[in-house]
Order: structure tokens, then C-alpha cells, then sequence
């Protein structure tokens, strides 16, 4: 996923190589730097559990855009889903990860239940997506915040990943969404990143008949997903 200003299109392909090329270059460093017979025990134990963590990330991309893939011929069953749990969920899974690059992930929870309409498998793959662009870009030290919102007017529910890294242009969010539906779109600002994160999250988002979006702040942004909200439980 991207920041800043200016895009041009690739081609999925290419996005999922530029994508995966940042976690295979670590772990092949990592894997160099376990062979140096000098370092101590528990320096070797912080190496691999890094080397695993982060192959763990890369099996995500990849079981991503094998799930993205199959969108077309698959139907996914939509059924009433507390976000609060899923969060917790996430952040469960992905602790160990953001506790090895010294950063935090964390639930804001909210006093009052709710459920949205979703498949639970797509929208916990949107959030890992969000969570772990979160990690890349915000600073150490730094707290990830996954929250939800109720829009009682509009009925939907927004599940959002808040992050502490790099604001958002004005105008880049508006650029990205008008050509998010065919291709990846790659930031000059930021030529570390493909846009391919949030292409898959489109493509997730689409399926469940929600849609994503991104907040601007000063110390960072929130990027979310907008689902259905389920009449099975008030909002109250």
C-alpha cells in the first residue's frame, strides 16, 4: 500500500513481485546473520523468531492473492459478524509480529455491541492487510489502533486500522480510488510499495458489498472498511 503524491498503473503480476521482494531480501538477510557462529543463544532465538514472522507476512500476501483470484468463480457466505471480536482476533495474531519491530497493536473497543454483515475469512484478511501497511509505516514505539464506528443514518459499521506514520496527501486518496478497481496503483512518493494491499482490499471489500477508504491526520492515517450493518442487534 502507498503514500503520497502521483501514481501510475501496474499490472497485478508486477505488484506481487515488488510485494514479496521486501520480505524475501529480510529473510534472506536474517537467515546470513543466523550462520555467524559468534552471535549469543539469545540473539540466535530473536533472529529466527524475526525470520519466521516475517515468512508468516509473506504467506499472507500470497494466500491473499490466491483468495483475490478466485473472487469471481466463489460465492462467500455473508453472515451477521461482531467486529470487536474479529479485532481481537487480529490483534491476538499479529502481536508477536509488531512486539519484534517494537511497536504495539491494540482494540479500541466500544460500550455498546454491534454486528456488521460480512465473510469473516475476507474481512480478517482486510484488516491483517491494513494492519501489517500500519506496521511498515509507523514509527518505533508507536501504538496501531484497530476501531470501529457506527453510521446509524447510513446503516453501515467502519472497521478501521489508525496508524502513527506519514499523512496522507489531499489528494491522494481521491486519485487512488478512481483506478483502485483495475490495477494496483504504485506511489512516486513511495517506491518501497506496489499498491497492492489495497487493490486485494478492493477487490475483499467489493465482494462483501462494502467498500474502503482512508482518513487523513496529521500524525498518521486510519484506513478502513465500510460494511452493511446487521439489523440482528441495535446499535443501542
Amino acid at each position: 500500500m502507498n503514500r503520497g503524491e502521483g501514481s501510475f498503473e501496474v499490472t497485478p503480476l508486477v505488484a506481487a513481485a515488488h510485494e514479496l521482494k521486501a520480505p524475501l531480501a529480510l529473510m534472506r538477510q536474517l537467515a546470513l546473520r543466523l550462520g555467524d557462529e559468534t552471535i549469543s543463544d539469545g540473539e540466535r532465538q530473536r533472529l529466527l523468531q524475526q525470520t519466521v514472522l516475517t515468512s508468516e507476512r509473506a504467506l499472507r500476501l500470497t494466500s491473499d492473492l490466491t483468495k483475490a483470484a478466485r473472487l469471481d468463480s466463489a460465492l462467500f457466505q455473508l453472515e451477521p459478524i461482531n467486529p470487536d471480536q474479529l479485532c481481537r482476533d487480529v490483534v491476538s495474531e499479529l502481536q508477536p509480529l509488531f512486539q519484534a519491530y517494537g511497536r504495539s497493536v491494540a482494540v479500541k473497543g466500544r460500550r455498546h455491541p454491534l454486528l456488521l454483515v460480512a465473510n469473516r475469512d475476507l474481512l480478517r484478511r482486510i484488516l491483517l492487510g491494513f494492519s501489517d501497511n500500519a506496521l511498515h509505516y509507523s514509527q518505533p514505539g508507536t501504538a496501531v489502533h484497530l476501531q470501529i464506528q457506527a453510521f446509524k443514518k447510513s446503516g453501515v459499521v467502519r472497521v478501521g486500522v489508525r496508524d502513527f506514520g506519514p499523512a496522507l496527501s489531499s489528494d491522494m486518496w481521491r486519485t487512488l480510488q478512481k483506478k483502485l478497481d483495475s490495477a494496483p496503483q504504485t506511489i512516486h512518493a513511495r517506491p518501497e510499495s506496489s499498491g497492492l494491499g489495497l487493490f486485494i482490499a478492493s477487490q475483499f471489500a467489493d465482494a462483501m458489498n462494502g467498500r474502503i477508504g482512508a482518513v487523513r491526520h496529521k500524525d498518521g492515517a486510519t484506513f478502513y472498511v465500510e460494511l452493511q450493518a446487521s439489523s440482528q442487534l441495535s446499535f443501542l
